[in-house]
């Protein structure tokens, strides 16, 4: 640690003066954005449900290609195409639960049997996405101009992406706040056998955590598709970092996955900066994601925002 901070502040090279760091802060608000919208729906279905879903990361390739077949395919509106894409994966996730894991949990399955049918589930997902679109490389075919603010580069879709995630953040905040089915799940979340006792409609409020996590994983598969390409693997490849994310911020709070999604978008980015130093492939930025999330299993299990809370 010594070393490094000589080299950052005594280096003759100076290599960090010659980099843009209003861009990276950019790109760092870009990914943390389509972090939170990829993830908050898993961190609140595993509160309720008490078990990591890795067929979420199907839910978010699942939108991207209705997206795709919606305005590409079928020549739908763009605006239209994305809507109907995020009802189309908020349907998935609500028969996910109904036909799957509703079934599973009242008759009682362990936290290993849900895990393995999340598991399977997303497996058929993924190959019957494949045997319908091929396993190929698709693209929206769509160009992006560039926009410069200052010395920072962006585009009408990234913006658009930063724009939807901090709507989408008010809204969630409004709901969890100041609604019953808010209160509902954020009490659900914190205790789901007092809220039971307390004479919460329990099914009703997963079904709709479900719902509106997996419209929200679509949504975000949409912005991923685009900003790059459409391939089988697209969820899978931010399943890693969604649940970094879920559990530095802590497994079913909002508040902790918005805060923890910028937090390891931004140490990504910073990641890409040392790694671009050290001569390194900046495909190992992933590598940030596992750090994050094995220091966390060890420092703090239960989360920062539960290690506030706690101490307050």
């Amino acid at each position: 640690m010594a070393l490094i901070i000589y080299f950052f502040l005594f280096s003759p090279y100076r290599w960090w003066m010659v980099i843009n760091w209003l861009q990276v802060l950019m790109n760092s608000l870009v990914w943390g954005c389509m972090y939170l919208l990829a993830t908050v729906g898993l961190s609140l279905t595993y509160g309720l449900s008490r078990f990591p879903n890795f067929a979420h990361a199907e839910y978010i390739t699942f939108g991207a290609y209705m997206a795709y077949m919606f305005f590409s395919i079928l020549g739908l509106d763009l605006y239209l195409s994305v809507g109907l894409a995020v009802l189309s994966s908020a349907l998935l996730g609500g028969l996910s639960y109904i036909l799957l894991f509703k079934p599973l949990k009242s008759r009682g399955a362990s936290l290993i049997h849900l895990m393995v049918a999340s598991i399977g589930l997303g497996l058929l997902i993924r190959h019957t996405l494949m045997q319908v679109f091929g396993g190929g490389i698709l693209s929206f075919k769509m160009i992006w101009s560039c926009i410069f603010i200052g010395p920072v580069v962006t585009t009408p879709l990234l913006l658009t992406a930063i724009v939807t995630a901090f709507i989408v953040a008010i809204l969630l905040h409004i709901l969890l706040m100041k609604t019953k089915l808010g209160k509902a799940i954020r009490a659900t979340a914190d205790n789901p056998e007092l809220a039971a006792a307390s004479g919460i409609d329990m099914d009703r409020v997963s079904l709709f955590t479900w719902l509106l996590g997996a419209a929200l994983a679509g949504f975000s598969g949409v912005f991923l598709a685009m900003r790059s390409s459409l391939v089988p693997l697209l969820g899978w490849k931010v399943l890693l970092q969604a649940f970094a994310i879920t559990l530095l911020g802590g497994i079913g709070s909002f508040y902790g996955t918005l805060a923890a999604s910028f937090i390891l978008s931004l140490s990504e980015n910073l990641g890409v900066v040392a790694l671009t130093w050290l001569g390194l492939s900046a495909d190992y930025r992933s590598a940030v994601a596992f750090i994050v999330l094995v220091s966390t299993l060890i420092v703090k299990p239960e989360g920062l925002i539960s290690t506030v809370k706690r101490r307050a």
